[in-house]
């Protein structure tokens, strides 16, 4: 049985970046409904409700035909979003260590993985999600639709950022370009870096 993880923070943690009323809904009514109706979809499956829910990502061709489309979408929803909520902290931080060097590394600067990073996000059509994905140490920026995610494809994230609209529309409107500006401001390097160490070799 897939459970609703708390926030590593307070509501209003993230202001002014990202405002309380939008951390209430995304979390409680948005992440909620998909722990919800992924557990419902998989209802007597045992198996597949003990499974990690990255691994469940990983096997969904084992999954049954007639429940795998929910699984697909309720299942990203609940990984994509434990996993965002855990790239996030209040103030933010900078990278610094391990991860800087591969990011000065793979794309020149901070700014222009920035820049990269912020175009492949205002670019996806819809509804979706931009990550970093780190490959033994090699980084590289993927985009995916609607609650699809790197580990479908048995790939690593170490940074997500949600670009669905509920994800910012009650502050940013239709801007998504700023919202991704702000959000800059509270991404948790130091669990990217944590990430990036532990997926590195």
């Amino acid at each position: 049985m897939f459970t609703l993880p708390d926030l590593p923070y307070s509501y209003n943690a993230l202001e002014p970046y990202i405002d309380e009323r939008t951390m209430q809904i995304h979390h409680d009514k948005h992440h909620g409904a998909y722990v919800k109706n992924l557990n419902d979809a998989l209802t007597g499956q045992e198996a597949f409700l003990s499974m990690d829910m990255y691994e469940l990502m990983k096997n969904l061709n084992k999954v049954p035909d007639a429940m795998r489309t929910k699984v697909r979408n309720n299942g990203g929803g609940h990984a994509n979003h434990s996993f965002f909520w855990t790239s996030m902290v209040a103030g933010g931080s900078r990278p610094s260590g391990e991860i800087i060097k591969a990011i000065d590394s793979t794309f020149g600067s901070f700014t222009q993985f920035q820049d990269k990073f912020s175009a492949a996000g205002v670019g996806r059509f819809g509804s979706g999600w931009v990550w970093l994905i780190s490959e033994k140490g090699k980084l590289s920026i993927m985009d995916t639709p609607n609650q699809d995610n790197p580990w479908m494809d048995n790939k690593t994230p170490i940074l997500g950022l949600d670009v669905w609209e509920h994800a910012y529309y009650l502050k940013y409107q239709n801007l998504r370009a700023d919202y991704i500006a702000a959000w800059w401001n509270i991404v948790n390097w130091n669990e990217v870096e944590r990430r990036y160490k532990k997926f590195s070799s």
